[in-house]
């Protein structure tokens, strides 16, 4: 199993650090074989930053197990899109950095610098994750600023999480799951699926209660999703802190689908677009 969205460090007033070395022996016990370790530079979302250069030099002592994303917060330097992005994560890059993210800024996710870093990330070759809420990478209901970034940078991958982008799941989405874990049962022809249909550069980040939530709030309708665009999801958890749950580690395991299907979420799409080798 691949995991794209870990972290590290320590990320909450009163919580303990998770040491890359922590990070690894959970693994080890969860039958994970690679996990993406995003770094966290912007302001919003948690207590603590956990900058790229501790997440490259943490990452270094288990090559084998550990991606290192970088960051850049959109509004370093001058505030402007017209900073050099491109120079600032290429330099990350030549240090080991595999992709960008997590992308946690409070700006609308179609803001003119976050596209400025997600065209950079695409020269590059790099995926990046989006994390959208009520508050961090924001948009409207039915994600017409997503769709925006999806057309106008065909050339990077996106790795889609968080509350507002799993709510879209369902065609019924209302303004108050932006930022919850709506339980009604889904209906059929949400954002996401639409997006999918629309775009081949985005893929389901699975990772945190949103996600899970997302395939479990209607169980028959999840399992269909999971197998209908398995090409398209991959396995996460959001691992942050020592001794969080993650349910999705024992679902995707155990849901009825197929095996072919479970092969593309939990490895094989996550090998391909991090490029990795067999």
């Amino acid at each position: 199993m691949i995991d794209v969205h870990t972290h590290i460090g320590k990320v909450w007033r009163g919580r303990p650090w998770l040491t890359a070395g922590k990070l690894v022996h959970w693994m080890d016990r969860h039958g994970i074989e690679k996990a993406v370790v995003h770094s966290i530079e912007n302001p919003e979302e948690l207590h603590y930053y956990v900058p790229t250069p501790h997440v490259l030099k943490a990452c270094r002592r288990f090559p084998d197990r550990l991606l290192p994303f970088c960051n850049v917060d959109p509004r370093i330097e001058n505030s402007s899109p017209n900073t050099d992005f491109y120079t600032f994560i290429k330099d990350y890059v030549d240090q080991g950095a595999r992709g960008f993210g997590e992308s946690l800024s409070g700006l609308p996710v179609d803001d003119p610098r976050l596209v400025a870093i997600y065209a950079a990330c695409g020269r590059l070759g790099l995926a990046v994750t989006l994390h959208m809420d009520n508050l961090r990478g924001t948009d409207a209901l039915g994600l017409p600023g997503l769709r925006r970034v999806l057309a106008a940078c065909p050339n990077t991958v996106f790795f889609a999480h968080a509350p507002h982008w799993w709510a879209e799941i369902s065609a019924d989405v209302r303004e108050e799951d932006r930022g919850g874990y709506p339980t009604r049962p889904v209906v059929p022809g949400g954002a996401v699926e639409q997006i999918f249909d629309a775009f081949p550069n985005i893929y389901g980040d699975l990772s945190a209660f949103s996600g899970y939530n997302a395939i479990t709030r209607d169980p028959q309708f999840g399992r269909g999703f999971l197998e209908r665009w398995s090409h398209r999801l991959c396995f996460a958890t959001d691992y942050l802190r020592p001794g969080q749950d993650c349910p999705i580690i024992r679902h995707i395991r155990e849901v009825d689908i197929s095996r072919k299907a479970r092969r593309r979420i939990t490895r094989d799409n996550a090998r391909r677009i991090l490029k990795l080798r067999e």
